[in-house]
């Protein structure tokens, strides 16, 4: 929602840059000698603990911090831990109730015998794992992480001579340690920014991580989320090998890639490293979230399209978007909105004329008894206002973030508001209390939360003014108007290193909550910001859960490590350009390797662009219905941009949604593989073609799941794509008679009219669908299509798939509790014989619900002959007169490589099926020509 400061915002940074003090220095290459290792030993839990000794003090961004604790475990087979903090304070971590994880050994322990020197350096440098190594040099202190299998280095501290970087510094506001790096590693991650690149980090452009309420149409700035984690792929001899770096830290810092080492500038907390080790990028996001939480399990009806706008300024409005989608015949599963809805712009209220209770609530008992949902937005500011019943319970339950012991004033769309702190376990039950008293009052399917970087309009201490209403209703409603003055006091509010904030080195308590304010237990904001919307998330999934003990479904724009654990994300306030159509890829591939697989962009563009937005709109919902969270939002001041506007756009989306609708089925078992593994719904070519060098920095195509890949036209007045295909068998799944082989990784010119967008489905894949429709709810009790993809023309070939279906308003996406079942499909062919059959866990939900397999389509046979039968649950079935077999020959886009001809081929559809999904099939027959 809202502006995120794009237009007033620069204007702001413009005159700060020309009349802030003091935002711009100059770094020195090298800051100090770094540290020496005076002792080291094994620690009870089987790693290691040292001590470390600065070994020359200068004061470049304040003193240096003379003893350090070093930690070092191989927490798993596939995860190493290094952890270095201050030996004799307690510093700052990322809360361990908030991200729970293993504790390090408490400085009282271990530090009194290494002060003494009672502890010997270890003869043996090195400290192996399964599968990483960690070595260390003991002066000047630096450690490196191998790969045991190879030998190869992932992570080298060392710094020469001729390195522009320093070896280890620590002090209490800034910590510096680099890495080398191969220069043909691919690098990918740190984020949240929009890349202008595409999806690889990109050498010398900067990588700031702050959360930071600015839009995504900023390119290379700290935007809405914080992850310092990057994945590196390199190929060694043709063969591929990933692993992951997390830093878990959430202070602001600058991470500066040159090509051939990364280097991170960090203004607090502790260097706390987790190496895993891979190989493969799939494997790198199990182990990661692993650790971080798995991904949240999402209902069902979230896979449909969403539709909103801010500036739906009455129920009527609403009710006329739902009837015009449904007279296009465009499915539509969820309506928003965004602040419309509230009284005065304040949480958990309704507009008394716009939006009254009763109509409200009648609205929503008639769309949730057709099968849709409805979502509203929350801003975390709390309006300031005595007749607010949620601002005068928050006073009373003191739960607002505080400076100087009282609450700390900003401004947002109410006007003048307090913010919730929530690591204040107090302020997690009042929000809790709040979400449960607004469900009561309009019983909402789930909420967006937004702002929660946090947002602020104004900058500093504020107070309301005397006199004079803020806001007064007249201009723009983000211009700050309280009586504020500048914080720069404390080393909180301007500490010595200054990141790279907004591209400007901006004061990092730029429109947000002083950097100097307090949390729970004196925590400063300084510490915790990038944590705010984080801490939200968790506070909102508890309470929306405890309703009515349903699967949340939650949307931030705030992210943090671990926030796909709870929540679903999209890519902040884009613009209607091609330019931002493109970007949003990059962007949604990033966050499925971040642990958030439920991300999208705002279809057809958030801010206005200049006309015509017709022909994108009709390239973005093609994208779009693509995307995991698939929604069209606009801007107040946007032209209405529904996809039912143009008649154009109209047919795109019944051709691309369609096709969502049809996959339902295969993007909902891929939710459940990212709950359970991690691995992201949409994600990069090179994760199923790790070995393909080409892959690395494909970012105008994707993949959804393994073997879908989406070629879209991403530039205006183009009707063909350059589509880029990996080695083997692609089916058209528009048209799956159509096919393209290739053995070698090729560019393929593809035809792509204004309506077309190209998918095609992958060899060896077995592909649940079915007939779709204009709402979840009837889409998925209609009957399936099993697609069976080989090899083009093979004689010997496997495929294989699955299907996961369950009761999606549990908590919890699992096997064992008797609303569920999976299925294992698999196909052979092979001495003129082709099999497929299925494998059935926990069969009686799907019973229960009457679902069957109505049609097998298989693709890539080289003839059909006889002898054909069936089993159901090891039975034969007896009677096939019902069923229909017709073949057509597949089309080639272009000539095979192979001896330039074309091999005999054809697709079979075997119809008139009952096959029940939750009995385990068999079907057989004899290949002929």
């Amino acid at each position: 929602m809202k502006f995120s400061f794009s237009f007033p915002f620069l204007l702001v940074l413009t005159i700060c840059i020309i009349g802030c003090v003091n935002l711009v220095h100059t770094a020195p290459t090298k800051i100090g000698n770094g540290y020496s290792l005076i002792a080291i030993e094994e620690s009870p839990d089987g790693g290691l603990i040292g001590y470390l000794k600065v070994k020359k003090k200068n004061k470049i961004y304040g003193p240096d911090i003379p003893n350090l604790q070093l930690y070092v475990k191989h927490e798993t087979d596939n995860r190493l831990r290094i952890h270095i903090t201050d030996a004799d304070k307690q510093r700052w971590e990322v809360p361990y109730n908030l991200l729970p994880r293993e504790s390090p050994p408490s400085l009282k322990q271990t530090i009194g015998k290494s002060r003494k020197g009672q502890l010997p350096l270890l003869s043996n440098q090195k400290y192996s794992g399964n599968e990483l190594m960690f070595s260390y040099t003991s002066d000047p202190f630096s450690f490196s992480v191998k790969r045991k299998s190879n030998g190869q280095t992932l992570f080298n501290s060392s710094s020469e001579d001729s390195d522009p970087y320093s070896n280890l510094v620590f002090k209490d506001q800034y910590l510096e340690i680099s890495t080398k790096l191969p220069k043909d590693a691919s690098l990918y991650g740190l984020g949240e920014n929009t890349q202008p690149h595409g999806i690889k980090i990109y050498p010398n452009d900067p990588y700031t991580l702050y959360t930071t309420d600015q839009s995504s149409i900023n390119l290379n700035m700290d935007l809405y989320g914080s992850h310092p984690m990057y994945m590196d792929l390199r190929n060694v001899n043709g063969e591929a090998y990933a692993h992951a770096v997390l830093l878990m830290n959430s202070n602001g810092m600058d991470v500066f890639y040159r090509g051939d080492s990364l280097t991170y500038k960090v203004i607090g907390g502790v260097l706390d490293f987790y190496f895993f080790s891979g190989p493969t990028p799939l494997a790198v996001v199990d182990q990661y979230t692993e650790f971080i939480g798995r991904p949240a399990p999402m209902p069902y009806w979230s896979f449909g399209f969403h539709q909103c706008r801010w500036g739906y300024h009455n129920l009527s409005v609403i009710e006329d978007v739902i009837a015009n989608y449904k007279k296009a015949k465009i499915p539509l599963d969820v309506i928003w909105n965004d602040d419309d809805h509230m009284d005065g712009k304040k949480d958990f209220t309704l507009h008394p004329v716009n939006y009254p209770g009763p109509k409200l609530r009648a609205f929503l008992k008639k769309i949730h008894a057709e099968g849709m949902h409805y979502i509203v937005i929350n801003d975390p500011g709390i309006g300031v206002n005595k007749s607010y019943g949620t601002y005068q319970r928050g006073l009373a339950n003191d739960v607002f973030i505080k400076y100087q012991g009282k609450p700390f004033l900003a401004q947002v769309w109410p006007g003048a508001v307090h913010f919730p702190d929530f690591l204040n376990p107090k302020t997690v039950e009042w929000w809790g209390d709040e979400i449960r008293r607004f469900h009561e009052l309009a019983p909402i399917d789930g909420l967006w939360i937004d702002m929660n970087e946090v947002s602020n309009f104004c900058n500093g201490l504020c107070t309301i003014p005397e006199g004079r209403i803020c806001p007064n209703g007249t201009g723009p409603g983000w211009i700050c108007c309280l009586d504020c003055k500048n914080v720069t006091k404390t080393k909180w509010d301007d500490p010595p290193y200054k990141i790279n904030a907004s591209g400007i080195q901006a004061p990092i308590g730029y429109k947000t909550i002083a950097t100097s304010a307090t949390h729970y237990n004196g925590v400063r904001e300084y510490d915790a910001h990038s944590l705010y919307g984080f801490s939200e998330t968790i506070a909102t999934h508890k309470g929306l859960q405890a309703i009515e003990g349903k699967r949340p479904f939650i949307l931030t724009r705030a992210t943090f490590v671990g926030s796909g654990h709870y929540a679903a994300h999209w890519t902040g306030d884009n613009k209607g350009t091609w330019e931002d159509l493109k970007y949003s890829i990059s962007t949604v591939l990033n966050f499925g390797m971040f642990g958030v697989p439920m991300v999208g962009s705002d279809i057809c563009g958030f801010y206005p662009a200049a006309p015509p937005l017709e022909e994108l709109c009709n390239r973005w919902i093609q994208v779009g219905a693509f995307y995991p969270f698939s929604r069209d939002h606009a801007n107040y001041y946007s032209p209405r941009q529904e996809l039912y506007q143009w008649k154009s756009v109209t047919k795109s989306s019944r051709n691309a949604l369609g096709m969502r609708y049809k996959l339902l089925p295969y993007l909902y078992t891929l939710s459940y593989e990212a709950h359970i593994t991690g691995a992201p719904i949409v994600r990069p070519l090179f994760f199923t073609f790790p070995n393909i060098p080409e892959l690395y920095e494909l970012s105008t195509q994707f993949l959804v799941g393994s073997n879908v890949m989406v070629s879209p036209v991403l530039e205006k007045a183009k009707t063909k794509v350059n589509a880029l295909f990996p080695p083997g068998t692609w089916y058209s799944l528009f048209d799956m008679t159509q096919v393209i082989v290739t053995k070698e990784p090729h560019y393929r010119s593809l035809d792509a009219p204004l309506h077309v967008v190209n998918v095609h489905l992958y060899q060896n894949t077995i592909l649940p669908m079915q007939r779709g429709g204009m709402l979840t709810k009837e889409a998925r009790m209609t009957p399936f299509t099993i697609v069976v993809a080989f090899p083009l023309g093979a004689s010997e070939g496997v495929a294989k798939g699955n299907l996961f279906l369950d009761d999606d308003e549990l908590p919890e996406m699992k096997l064992g509790n008797g609303k569920s079942t999976y299925m294992d499909f698999h196909a052979t062919t092979s001495n003129g014989t082709v099999k497929i059959w299925s494998e059935v866990q926990e069969s009686k939900y799907a019973l229960d619900k009457g679902w069957y397999i109505e049609k097998v389509t298989v693709l890539g046979l080289n003839g059909i002959g006889g002898a054909f039968d069936i089993l159901v649950d090891g039975s034969k079935v007896e009677d096939t007169s019902k069923l229909e077999f017709e073949t057509e020959d597949h089309k080639f886009v272009d000539k095979l490589e192979e001896d330039g001809g074309h091999k005999k081929s054809m697709m079979l559809d075997i119809k008139g099926l009952e096959l029940p999904i939750g009995k385990n099939f068999a079907m057989s027959w004899k290949m002929g020509i």
